[in-house]
């Protein structure tokens, strides 16, 4: 059920700029990946440059982001957030949802994601038990198929 006074936005034509603006000031979100009946997600920082969506995942031979990576058809990345109003009860809350596949940026297009672009693009990494000198830092971007929005204003 859809709350009263919620806007549901199906955003076409280069997304739309409610969703082009929420996604490129919101730093973060989470990435759904799924395989053989199974879902995993994982809290990522993402890139937006008005055209494309990337993401610098963190993996290790084997690991479990790797094997969910590898086997997922259709990726979908959920972006969310709140802002307070003027009634200290009150939230404005919103959330895009963005689908598509993922892909891993060629070696043609590695300089542009080089370490200092990195670090510019992308808030530190962080990782769960794993060895920092054991990852391996990789630059996916996710081919958009749809993306969705949705504004629920303070009642």
């Amino acid at each position: 059920m859809i709350p009263h006074g919620t806007r549901r936005i199906r955003l076409h034509e280069r997304h739309g700029r409610f969703g082009d603006r929420r996604v490129q000031t919101a730093e973060t979100g989470v990435l759904a990946l799924s395989g053989d009946g199974d879902a995993y997600a994982i809290p990522l920082a993402h890139y937006y440059d008005g055209d494309g969506l990337y993401f610098r995942l963190g993996v290790t031979e084997g690991s479990t982001k790797r094997e969910f990576w590898e086997t997922t058809e259709t990726a979908c990345y959920v972006l969310y957030g709140t802002e307070p109003t003027d009634d200290p009860r009150g939230l404005d809350s919103w959330s895009i949802m963005v689908t598509g596949q993922l892909v891993e940026l060629p070696e043609t297009e590695h300089e542009r994601f080089d370490t200092a672009e990195i670090n510019r693009h992308f808030s530190p990494i962080r990782v769960f038990d794993e060895a920092i000198d054991e990852i391996d830092i990789t630059i996916v971007e996710i081919e958009i198929e749809t993306i969705t929005g949705r504004h629920t204003p303070a009642q």
